[in-house]
């Protein structure tokens, strides 16, 4: 353990040192970096029968902040609820500790108008957005869109109703075409395990697929939420239409 590891204060509450016990005997991977002071503040919440949401949020940053997966962090959070008797956490908070998550790994100038919780990503309005300046750009040029840009589609989405698998897949999902793509690439998540990424045409863009399909697995192993997603994930390219009304409904046929 590193001599700046911070420890959790003299008199902690008893939840506090079970969650970490329990955490570390099952679910955590680096004993000496479990413990900040988010996770005393979820307890006091917890304790004090308030909305943990807000502590689960600060906790998502924390533990992102610190290079914690989103899977572990789930988990560990996971151990909390059960500690104090609970049968499991409420999704309020699931979503909050994964929103904060993802905003400990996007720089907050960055951060578009129209975001995704779950991914970091764009929403399916965003991308309309940004569609529409394509298509403003490409008219004033005498441009056909359809020839100069393209939407990748990426699919790494498996059959399951757990909330908690969903957000997680999610977050490591949107992380990862982050760095695959570059921040202020527009992106948007479609759908569960469904996103598109607005890119140019060129000669390596579908030599470009096998390399993303590669860095999406990769990625998916090193985050350790490989098994909640399809293996391989599935990546094509989508033809954009000749105007953007047409775009958007193709955005929309896209969702699910």
């Amino acid at each position: 353990m590193s001599s700046d590891t911070q420890l959790p204060v003299p008199g902690a509450p008893a939840l506090l040192q079970r969650w970490e016990s329990a955490s570390i005997d099952s679910v955590w991977l680096r004993p000496g970096d479990w413990y900040t002071p988010a996770t005393e503040a979820l307890v006091e919440a917890l304790e004090a029968r308030l909305d943990t949401a807000p502590a689960a949020y600060r906790l998502g940053q924390a533990r992102s902040a610190a290079g914690v997966g989103i899977t572990e962090a789930i988990d560990d959070m996971a151990v909390l609820f059960r500690a104090a008797g609970f049968e499991s956490a409420p999704i309020r908070s699931i979503r909050a500790l994964c929103e904060g998550w993802t905003a400990g790994t996007i720089p907050t100038m960055d951060v578009p108008t129209m975001t995704d919780a779950e991914s970091g990503l764009g929403t399916a309005e965003y991308l309309s957005q940004r569609l529409a300046e394509v298509y403003g750009a490409a008219a004033r040029l005498s441009q056909a869109v359809g020839e100069t840009y393209a939407l990748v589609m990426v699919d790494v989405s498996v059959e399951s109703t757990d909330p908690w698998q969903r957000m997680a897949r999610n977050a490591a999902t949107g992380a990862a075409l982050r760095g695959a793509y570059g921040e202020g690439h527009p992106m948007a998540r479609l759908g569960d395990g469904l996103y598109a990424v607005l890119v140019e045409r060129g000669e390596t863009l579908g030599a470009g697929l096998a390399s993303l399909r590669d860095h999406l697995s990769d990625r998916a192993t090193a985050m350790k939420v490989d098994s909640l997603m399809r293996q391989p994930p599935r990546v094509w390219i989508e033809s954009l239409p000749g105007t953007h009304t047409y775009a958007c409904e193709l955005v929309e046929s896209l969702q699910r």
